[in-house]
């Protein structure tokens, strides 16, 4: 049942349970001219022999309108969902109504069965039936299209907050103490022995951070510019390291135009050294490349038996600022060997 009100927009067994009855009773009175003061009378046989109709027409033009909604669940065919949509209910309906008016043997409605007239009790009861499958076809279509701009409002207003919060946290994040202590540990462990690898060092750093500040603001950046500053991150990560972390960067030219969120890459790396063992007995080895059309973060898995508290940016905060850009999404495999991130690169 919760799937297919995810179809149909909302829980339609109310809208059902009044319109239905309430339709049994007004279309004899409109469309068959049955009156409470003079004949044709109306009465309760009336009421249940619509009943009995629009019961299984109402219930085949709902699966009807599930079916075309799974069909075409994209919002760019919702013309053509339209279209095959009502075509489809409205020959369901003229051709059910005619059957079970011809099971009945009275052509649905018997407010009429003083008249001999077939053809006019056949022609008013296809008008009563497609006047209510119009109607539902209105009614279900104004609600889901309602909650769909709603849900698309709110989605996108989410994805918004998200996106600024994944740039702040990430700024946060990579300014944070932690990061810049163990920054400061290496450069002065490295003064003293390699002067001109510490001034290396310190020049990297300050492009990072300088990265940092520039693209905050940024929905997207050109794949090399995040390159550029991924190197000076992991030349900090080398000399903090040494021989125990591999890094591997190695992506086409002609790829290096097309577009990336900011940070993404950085946050992928600084996330796999964060939930993984880096050692002499155990090199963690980063790859990032490119692959159809995606660019790919992988790296060995060696997960640490006490896991770095989370800073709140990771995966979800990525998905979330690509989903603002591209249908594409991010994707993740991990087969107990390797953990793989692969982000979709956006063209010009």
């Amino acid at each position: 049942m919760r799937q297919t009100n995810c179809k149909i927009g909302f829980n339609d067994v109310p809208l059902m349970l009044f319109t239905i009855p309430a339709l049994s009773f007004i279309v004899p009175f409109v469309f068959m001219g049955c009156r409470l003061d003079r004949e044709p009378f109306f009465g309760w046989h009336n009421f249940f022999t619509c009943l009995f109709v629009t019961i299984p027409l109402w219930l085949g033009d709902r699966l009807i309108m599930i079916w075309s909604r799974t069909k075409y669940p994209l919002f760019k065919d919702v013309r053509k969902r339209l279209f095959h949509q009502s075509v489809s209910m409205l020959l369901f309906t003229i051709i059910g109504n005619n059957l079970i008016g011809w099971i009945m043997d009275d052509f649905v409605f018997i407010a009429n069965k003083g008249s001999h007239f077939k053809t006019d009790i056949l022609i008013k009861s296809n008008s009563a039936a497609i006047f209510c499958t119009i109607m539902i076809i209105a009614i279900y279509e104004s609600i889901y299209f309602m909650n769909e701009l709603k849900k698309s409002v709110e989605e996108k207003e989410t994805l918004k907050r998200e996106s600024l919060k994944a740039q702040l946290n990430a700024l946060k994040t990579q300014v944070n103490p932690h990061f810049l202590f163990n920054n400061l540990n290496t450069l002065t462990a490295i003064i003293p022995d390699t002067p001109d690898q510490a001034i290396e060092f310190v020049q990297q750093m300050s492009k990072v951070y300088r990265h940092i500040l520039e693209v905050q603001d940024e929905k997207t950046i050109p794949l090399h510019d995040e390159l550029d500053v991924l190197k000076a991150y992991g030349f900090l990560l080398k000399t903090r390291f040494g021989d125990n972390l591999d890094i591997d960067i190695d992506v086409p030219a002609e790829k290096l135009q097309q577009k990336i969120v900011p940070l993404s890459l950085q946050l992928l790396m600084e996330n796999a050294i964060k939930h993984n063992i880096v050692s002499s007995a155990k090199p963690l080895k980063i790859k990032v490349f490119a692959e159809n059309g995606h660019l790919l973060v992988s790296n060995n898995l060696q997960v640490k038996n006490q896991m770095i508290e989370s800073t709140g940016i990771g995966l979800d905060n990525i998905r979330n600022r690509y989903k603002l850009l591209s249908n594409d999404e991010v994707m993740v495999n991990a087969n107990g060997e390797s953990f793989t991130v692969s982000i979709p690169l956006i063209s010009n």
